[in-house]
């Protein structure tokens, strides 16, 4: 009896928080629906939902095909993908050459740091694409991901710095002292435990990204912000398609925020 009593608690434990935030979340959606309701009433503004879905996906010959968002999401996955791939490199490289005994690989990577972090990435990518990209001959495409790139690394560096200085030097010293190369000190003792420090961060880094992608848009690449500003141009429904883009975006970067938190369990439990 006392088992079942002790379940029942733990259980009212666990739900009463989950119900409450539903119930505070259902209280929000609620005002957002009346206050964008009332303001569409005052400007004459008749909603058109029902046409949004032939621009995320249509039926052909019984095959389903995406249409113009879910085009434009893809182009979106691919920049970020890619561009959190090269950012993850330059900011590791970056942070150990500010860590480094060169002075020349100091300054260089504090030259970087300063200049990206205090330049708007509107004017980067501008630079890259109509000054340095004709001079490279650097496709859209890996001009977006260059300049996402740079400017995600510029922040991600000074976490992996972070990170790093706070793993203490006696690790260090202990894998030399073991036969291990600088190298592989920094890959199977130092590298395994900066990741599980600095995850949250470089995760708030990844959902960053994803969102500095829609100002890609200004190239001409057909994102999922270029695609909505066309489908706007076309349709003349702007709250309809901004708001769908707004939600396509929350997904992407709860769906990156849930498995972030889900990697940073199984590391913190495979520690143990």
């Amino acid at each position: 009896m006392s088992n079942k009593t002790h379940f029942l608690s733990s259980g009212t434990k666990i739900l009463r928080p989950v119900l409450s935030g539903l119930f505070q979340v259902g209280l929000v959606g609620l005002g957002l629906f009346w206050l964008l309701n009332s303001g569409a009433e005052a400007m004459n503004y008749r909603w058109q939902w029902y046409r949004i879905p032939q621009y995320l996906w249509f039926v052909e010959d019984g095959e389903w095909f995406p249409a113009e968002l879910l085009e434009g999401l893809m182009v979106t996955l691919q920049i970020s993908a890619v561009g959190l791939i090269c950012t993850l490199a330059i900011g590791q490289t970056t942070a150990l050459l500010r860590l480094s005994d060169s002075v020349v690989g100091r300054s260089l990577a504090r030259g970087y740091i300063e200049l990206i972090r205090n330049t708007p990435l509107l004017v980067q990518i501008y630079l890259l694409y109509f000054v340095f990209g004709p001079v490279l001959g650097l496709e859209r495409f890996t001009t977006a991901v260059l300049a996402l790139s740079l400017f995600q690394g510029a922040y991600t560096a000074e976490i992996f710095r972070a990170g790093l200085n706070s793993i203490a030097k006696g690790q260090f010293e202990a894998g030399q002292s073991l036969g291990l190369t600088k190298t592989d000190c920094y890959r199977f003792v130092i590298l395994p435990q900066v990741i599980r420090r600095i995850l949250p961060p470089l995760t708030n880094e990844a959902v960053s990204l994803v969102k500095n992608s829609s100002i890609v848009s200004v190239m001409a690449i057909f994102d999922l912000t270029t695609e909505g500003r066309n489908i706007v141009a076309d349709t003349a429904m702007p709250f309809e398609v901004w708001f769908t883009v707004a939600g396509i975006y929350l997904c992407v970067t709860l769906v990156l925020s849930g498995f972030a938190a889900w990697l940073e369990h199984r590391l913190n439990v495979s520690s143990h």
